[in-house]
């Protein structure tokens, strides 16, 4: 498949990507609370493998489910579309929350996002410390070179408010136990997540609505680049740092063209062009909700964001069963 020089027409191919996303969802309806992660995955999977095909694009998927020895999984490095039209990056969770899906608890999600070729940043399947804010601020008011209280005490400044109106994200990890210890010494708030920091992170760029004003923590470096791409349609600001466990992880960043290890990327470094994010919601969360049967059809809500035009649509789906 070569990459075509059609235009990347964002407002075109926004509805497609909608329909990627909401065929995933509904393929792993049906296990939802059922314990098996690894059928609920693949289930999304190759329903969003399908659709993708079905796409005039020729596009490559640079934030997968991992490198290509671990198909049937959508593999980094793997070509989708019809190869008839523009040249595209896609970062991609076919389900984002599969131990939430499992056990059906709230914001288990289908994410994509897709832009222009040579857009996205190619980021290994390693971990990512990340930061991030929602819109408002000026560039910078908090670094991931602060500690986590001098990041909370400088939202606050910036906020005008005291740290104990702050309300902080985390995924709750033994390793983030510090971290906690640390912002709830400032006496701002920790809401905990158990999985999803797509969503986490997306909470920000809504804090009217999610309480929520800051997430920070370690998560996957894929994960990132999915909630940077979110936060270039809605606003905020991200900044992620790879970590490296191992020489094998290096080298996975090697491969990928990543040469500084210690770089800090900022919303606009991860993401470099215009670029279209949709998600679907599986079980019932803050950002979308999750699938509904209702007599003789089945009900889904994707949300569908364009950097380009700023744009969020929420979209209701029923399908007839």
């Amino acid at each position: 498949m070569s990459a075509a020089t059609t235009d990347f027409d964002d407002r075109m191919l926004s509805l497609g990507l909608a329909r990627v996303s909401e065929q995933a969802a509904l393929a792993c309806a049906h296990l939802i609370g059922r314990g098996d992660e690894k059928a609920a995955d693949q289930a999304a999977v190759n329903a969003m493998r399908e659709e993708l095909g079905k796409l005039a694009i020729a596009g490559v998927v640079v934030i997968g489910e991992g490198e290509r020895d671990e198909a049937p999984m959508l593999y980094i490095g793997e070509e989708v579309g019809t190869g008839e039209g523009p040249g595209v990056d896609i970062a991609l969770d076919p389900l984002e929350g599969t131990t939430l899906t499992a056990k059906a608890m709230p914001n288990a999600l289908t994410v994509i996002a897709m832009a222009p070729r040579g857009s996205l940043l190619h980021a290994p399947d390693v971990y990512m410390e990340k930061l991030a804010i929602g819109p408002g601020y000026d560039k910078d008011v908090v670094s991931l070179e602060m500690s986590p209280r001098e990041r909370v005490e400088a939202l606050a400044k910036a906020k005008g408010v005291k740290p104990s109106e702050i309300t902080v994200c985390i995924l709750e990890r033994p390793r983030h136990e510090d971290m906690i210890a640390e912002v709830r010494e400032t006496g701002a708030a920790v809401f905990l997540i158990p999985d999803g920091d797509v969503a986490g992170v997306i909470h920000c760029a809504e804090a009217r609505l999610t309480g929520i004003d800051m997430y920070m923590g370690t998560g996957g470096a894929p994960e990132g680049v999915l909630a940077a791409s979110a936060l270039k349609c809605m606003g905020g600001q991200i900044w992620g740092r790879l970590l490296f466990r191992n020489d094998d992880e290096k080298g996975r960043a090697t491969k990928a063209g990543i040469t500084d290890f210690d770089r800090v990327y900022s919303r606009d470094e991860m993401v470099t062009g215009d670029v279209i994010f949709a998600a679907t919601g599986v079980t019932d969360g803050s950002l979308a909700s999750g699938i509904k049967s209702r007599p003789g059809y089945v009900e889904t809500e994707t949300v569908l964001m364009r950097s380009k035009s700023g744009s969020l649509r929420r979209m209701v789906y029923r399908k007839p069963v």
